[in-house]
């Protein structure tokens, strides 16, 4: 069976353990109903990651506090780029599925819709960006 990617981020109110935690939840949330059929016992393992101005509490916690106690979870600062989106919270999940990748439904949330406006809207690229065939080499 494939395994596939399920992408996701939300925006954080503050820097405190409730706020990482409950923007972190309302995204798994939101990504279960996008994805009918999405159970624990099918998910191979979720990658977190937290922006660097976020570091109360490691977002997988929302996770186990939903009952995914037998999905391994893993949590990580992102890089600081700089005038990146502050107060975000993202996430990877991997799934045993036999969907196809075009089936998969990502979801961003709050703030963090301007990381993937394309997905988040469900429209095509902004104009000022340009699509590239899957397999395309991107000349230097």
């Amino acid at each position: 069976m494939p395994v596939r990617g399920i992408r996701g981020a939300n925006s954080v109110a503050a820097n405190t353990r409730e706020s990482i935690l409950a923007a972190t939840r309302d995204l798994l949330r939101a990504i279960c109903q996008a994805n009918p059929g999405l159970r624990p016992d099918d998910m191979v393992s979720i990658f977190f990651t937290l922006t660097p101005d976020l570091n109360a509490v490691y977002p997988a916690y929302a996770a186990r506090q939903l009952g995914w106690l037998q999905v391994p979870l893993l949590s990580a600062q992102e890089i600081p780029v700089p005038d990146a989106l502050p107060r975000v919270v993202r996430v990877l999940i991997h799934w045993n599925t036999a969907r196809p990748a075009s089936a998969i439904r990502h979801v961003y949330l709050g703030e963090a819709a301007r990381l993937r406006p394309d997905l988040a809207r469900g429209g095509p690229l902004p104009p000022n960006e340009t699509a590239i065939s899957p397999c395309q080499e991107v000349q230097p």
